[in-house]
């Protein structure tokens, strides 16, 4: 096969248009296509009216040597890659000793969908419930004020990603194609076929619910154990006499112990208590940035015109997204993050009495609001204005702070505090809403949202608005509303580990997705679980 880059036709081209262009491209005869696949398509709208599909093809011919040789300085034109998932091991027989995955969002659900395949019968462990029951404890918190602490939008099988956009698509360097082992255990578990080829691929709520399901299914018809509403209280460690340290397997909440020397950390950006945890048991971390702010929502229909212009609403292109970056004089920056086409914002608490704001859209991307938080970037030197005790867990009481300041500030009854944008830049409290409702639900309390950020972040906020009207205009349309706050947009610590994916100081312990640091967002996280998995299963058989 030949891998095609950069073929560019116009966002309506006619139905043979990309074989044409094939011919065109490569030189080719009747009878010398035998066939193509489209393995990405993305657009480029800069210019509004004019804007082009973007295809990446791969190719089939019937002299594929002489096709490459003729086309040999032509970056564009090159054999396609290997992109199909080779396993690294395979359990040896007689395996006594389980691993251990903590956690079962995307991160720990690849981990142990990995370790399954290669039939290592992994034992996963999740403090929330199974997603279906998560669900409805999490409606729980949107319609009546009432929130579970052990299943919410933030702990429960799926993870956060469930109540998320459900993106698809990452930065990450992944010379090894594990992304697309991503995106096909997700088409196998019912994702639609077009997260394959699209370049920003999402699935939505509903179908991520559906999804995780039957990668449960897979796992346990693989062997794998899966257990719900098992929160890990405590890790067991031996420690040699020279120092050395390794993990021998974890005690759960209701006093059972689990033995393993091999024990996968996914827990998530959220799990403070088991960071905590952690930290008394001598396992290496350290504080690391992380941002807070604001979500913010504007009529999706002022994003599509302002993205697509006369082509907004094209089926092709469907809900506009933007992304945004702001440099303040302050020194600060501002960007956006997570941003949700057609979606809603949602309470994301975890612990009693505190107020966090996030994003969600389903797959048709169709309600009214966009929607986005427009954050700050803050740095551990930050954290000690709320604890300068030195601990690399200070992150954790600035981000506690902040919720429970908004949770006062919305009324304490997890209402979340809002305001127009037009009032939060000229720094007078809001009344009411104008053309803009907001989704957030149990509701919105408006008010004055300064007090709820440090005050650097309030001013480059500020700056930030205008800024961004002049990219999308109607960003700083006075009636758009800011909900607050945002302060889970990463792990507030990083477990820090090896090239071998094991912590630091304390062996057999893999610390892996978001939580530990090295992730951010479904298709990254899931990544980095197939990446422990691997090391793992090598770990294992070459200690036998």
């Amino acid at each position: 096969m030949i891998r095609l880059t950069d073929i560019k036709l116009p966002l309506d081209h006619a139905e043979g248009a990309v074989e044409a262009a094939i011919r065109a491209k490569l030189g080719l005869g009747k009878d010398s296509l035998c066939g193509f696949a489209v393995f990405r398509r993305g657009y480029d709208a800069r210019k509004r009216g004019a804007i082009q599909l973007i295809y990446t093809l791969d190719v089939d011919v019937t002299d594929e040597a002489a096709v490459l040789k003729r086309h040999a300085d032509d970056k564009h034109v090159q054999p396609s890659p290997d992109t199909s998932y080779h396993f690294v091991a395979k359990a040896p027989e007689g395996l006594q000793q389980r691993p251990i995955v903590i956690g079962m969002g995307p991160c720990g659900l690849f981990a142990g969908l990995l370790l399954a395949q290669m039939g290592y019968r992994p034992i996963i462990l999740d403090r929330g419930k199974a997603v279906r029951e998560r669900t409805v404890d999490t409606w729980g918190l949107w319609r009546k004020r009432k929130l579970e602490p052990e299943s919410n939008v933030q702990f429960g099988e799926g993870g956060a990603g469930t109540f998320s956009d459900g993106k698809l698509h990452s930065q990450i360097s992944d010379p090894h194609h594990h992304g697309r082992k991503v995106l096909t255990e997700f088409v196998l578990a019912g994702a639609p076929e077009e997260i394959l080829y699209v370049s920003k691929p999402h699935i939505g709520t509903f179908r991520l619910v559906t999804m995780v399901e039957n990668m449960r299914a897979t796992i346990e018809s693989l062997g794998g154990e899966i257990r719900f509403s098992q929160r890990v209280e405590d890790v067991l460690v031996d420690t040699a006499a020279d120092g050395t340290r390794q993990v021998r397997g974890v005690v759960l909440a209701n006093g059972e112990s689990l033995l393993s020397d091999h024990v996968v950390l996914a827990v998530g950006h959220s799990a403070r208590d088991t960071f905590f945890m952690l930290h008394d048991r001598g396992v290496y971390l350290e504080a690391k940035p992380f941002s807070i702010g604001f979500r913010v929502e504007h009529p999706q229909s002022i994003v599509d015109q302002a993205r697509f212009g006369p082509q907004a609403g094209h089926p092709i292109l469907g809900a506009a997204d933007y992304k945004l970056v702001h440099h303040c004089k302050n020194g600060r920056s501002v960007y956006s993050f997570c941003m949700c086409p057609g979606g809603t914002v949602v309470a994301a608490a975890s612990e009693p009495e505190r107020v966090v704001t996030n994003g969600m859209s389903q797959y048709s991307r169709n309600e009214r609001n966009a929607n986005a938080a427009i954050v700050v970037g803050i740095d551990p030197k930050d954290f000690a204005a709320f604890d300068d005790s030195g601990s690399p867990l200070a992150g954790i009481a600035l981000q506690r702070a902040l919720e429970s300041r908004a949770y006062e500030l919305g009324g304490r009854d997890y209402s979340a505090p809002g305001q127009l944008v037009g009032d939060f830049i000229a720094g007078k409290p809001s009344n009411e809403f104008g053309s803009v409702q907001p989704s957030y639900k149990p509701g919105v309390h408006l008010t004055d949202l300064a007090p709820a950020l440090p005050d650097y972040a309030i001013e480059a906020i500020r700056e930030a608005l205008p800024a961004f009207d002049r990219q999308i205009k109607g960003f700083a349309m006075h009636d758009a509303v800011l909900t607050g706050v945002e302060t889970r947009t990463s792990s507030p610590v990083r477990i820090r580990r090896g090239e071998d994916y094991q912590s630091l100081n304390t062996r057999g312990l893999y610390p892996a997705g978001e939580g530990a640091g090295y992730a951010g967002g479904i298709l990254s996280a899931a990544v980095d679980g197939i990446r422990v998995a691997e090391a793992m299963a090598l770990a294992i058989n070459a200690a036998r």
